[in-house]
């Protein structure tokens, strides 16, 4: 069996995962939280600090626009009749390459404060997985 042949009748025993919530306005918030309170830590303290807030709501953005492109490609490969995975590696890889090039880039060209970029992109992957797998394993919780 191959991978493009697995299909949930394939694993009688597995339970359906409850669906997690699509949308992205409260990783957003809880992202753009935080990087208010380091924005605000900056003008108090001053120096690299609020360039490196300034940096770290760059990288916040290039997430959430990595997300929401994640998204639309998801969508539209599961509208497909037969979605195939190719497409989705492919751009997947090249998307994650170029947001890694851009956050190197401006992480080494702008340091020591661009490495808020870098923090920026991590700090909204981390948020935007616990917003996926927090509503998953309560549906599963309650499911068994």
């Amino acid at each position: 069996m191959t991978l493009d042949s697995w299909d949930a009748s394939s694993a009688p025993d597995s339970a359906p995962a409850p669906l997690a919530r699509p949308g992205l306005v409260r990783p957003a918030i809880v992202s753009g939280a935080v990087v208010a309170v380091v924005i605000g830590a900056g003008f108090a303290v001053g120096g690299h600090w609020l360039a490196f807030g300034l940096w770290m709501l760059l990288g916040t953005v290039l997430s959430l626009g990595n997300a929401a492109m994640v998204l639309s490609t998801v969508t539209a490969l599961t509208a497909e009749e037969n979605p195939r995975k190719r497409p989705l590696v492919l751009n997947t890889a090249v998307r994650l390459a170029i947001f890694t090039v851009i956050a190197l880039v401006i992480a080494f060209l702008f340091r020591p404060a661009g490495l808020g970029v870098v923090f920026g992109l991590a700090l909204t992957q981390v948020v935007l997985v616990l917003h996926t797998v927090i509503p998953v394993m309560k549906g599963l919780r309650q499911s068994s």
